[in-house]
This record gives C-alpha cells, structure tokens and sequence, in this order.
C-alpha cells in the first residue's frame, strides 16, 4: 500500500466517524426528554425541546376530535390552578380520565400546549367485595323502580367493549354466562388492572335510556 492509498483511507475513516458522531448526537438529542414539572412546562423554558411531564388529569378537561385527545394535567403536589394543556395523537389507555396521573413527553409548541408522542397513565389500583352488590340480571328483574337509585352491580367486562374515557360507554357489563348485559358510563380513571374478562363491582345509577351510570369502578376481590 502506497503512501497515497494511505492518506485516503485515513480521509475516508475520518470523515466516517464524523459522521457517525453527528448521527449518534442527533439520535441522542431525539430520543432523551428531560423530565420537568408542570411549573417548570409553563415556564416557557422549554419551548420546542423534549421533555417529560407527570401531573393529574384535570377533571373534565378532556376531549377527544378524531384521533385526537386534549386535556390539562397539574401538579397534585403543587400549584393545581397551575394547568399544563396537552394534545396526544394516538391510542388511549382505558385507564384515562379524571384525576388520573399521566405521564407525558413530547414538545412543547408556540402556544404552549404540549404535542404529546407518548401518554403513559397510572392508576392506583383498587379492590372491593362483592357480597352486597346485584347481578346484572338482578339489577333488571327491578324494572323502572330501580331507575335513579343508587346502588352496587357486579359483572365482567365484555370482550372489545373496553374504551378509554371520552369515548362513549366505557365498557359492557354482563353476568358470568354471558347475559344479559349492560353498558356502563364513567368518566374517572379505571383501575390499572381493568381488562376485558375482569370482574368488577360498580356504583351508581341505572338512567332513564337502560344505562348504568357509574360513580366508582373497582376489582372485585
């Protein structure tokens, strides 16, 4: 190998590993979002950069155009009039809604919102028994007295009607053999634990259009 070949080939692995450290240094800078609070969000800081915000999900402030979800979080441990607004395009946890925590990444835009990319939420999780509640069945053998009543019913979630919060009817309850059922309304965060097949206890209301209008969700158990 001439002295010429040499130089080349010393050129040529130079500029190869220039390359390789801009690429690594733009992946990186892609990838890594510096975790903020919602205070710090609202700075105006971190407008355009990467970040991560954890908060509680402001009760009622979400909705749902297409595919799109927005809603504000805020800082339980700090200022909760302090309210970051957040835009996420993609599928919802059923484990979305009131007061429950999300943790949030994305960008945030000119306007201050935050472009969500990822929407991670937590929900503690929660148990009850189940010995004084009605069977869905049970619940409809009462007819129209029972409309407007609070009461307790036990069931399990129906296969594929599990929805997050904001999208119609959160979920279908039906007894053990599969019927009948009912369709369930609720607004707050389910217990993370909440799948198709799991048996819950719910309370609530059945409503005057044969809906059950829960005000607390929890695993039987």
């Amino acid at each position: 190998m001439n002295t010429r070949t040499k130089r080349r080939l010393i050129v040529v692995s130079g500029i190869i590993i220039i390359v390789l450290i801009v690429v690594l240094a733009l992946v990186g800078g892609n990838t890594a979002a510096t975790n903020v609070s919602v205070a710090q969000a609202l700075s105006g800081e971190y407008e355009n950069k990467k970040i991560q915000v954890s908060g509680n999900v402001v009760e009622d402030s979400f909705s749902t155009q297409g595919n799109t979800l927005t809603f504000a979080i805020y800082d339980p441990e700090g200022d909760k009039k302090a309210q970051l607004q957040v835009s996420f395009d993609g599928g919802v946890s059923a484990t979305f809604g009131n007061d429950v925590t999300a943790i949030c990444t994305g960008r945030i835009d000119s306007s201050g919102v935050l472009q969500a990319s990822e929407l991670v939420t937590k929900c503690p999780s929660k148990y009850t028994s189940a010995s004084d509640a009605l069977s869905v069945s049970r619940l409809f053998e009462y007819g129209d007295e029972i409309i407007g009543k609070p009461v307790k019913v036990t069931g399990t979630v129906k296969a594929g009607s599990l929805t997050a919060a904001g999208q119609g009817d959160r979920f279908v309850l039906v007894d053990p053999e599969g019927t009948p059922e009912i369709s369930v309304t609720y607004l707050a965060a389910l217990p993370d634990e909440v799948q198709e097949g799991s048996t819950l206890v719910v309370t609530g209301s059945l409503d005057t259009q044969g809906k059950f209008a829960a005000t607390d969700v929890a695993l039987e158990g």
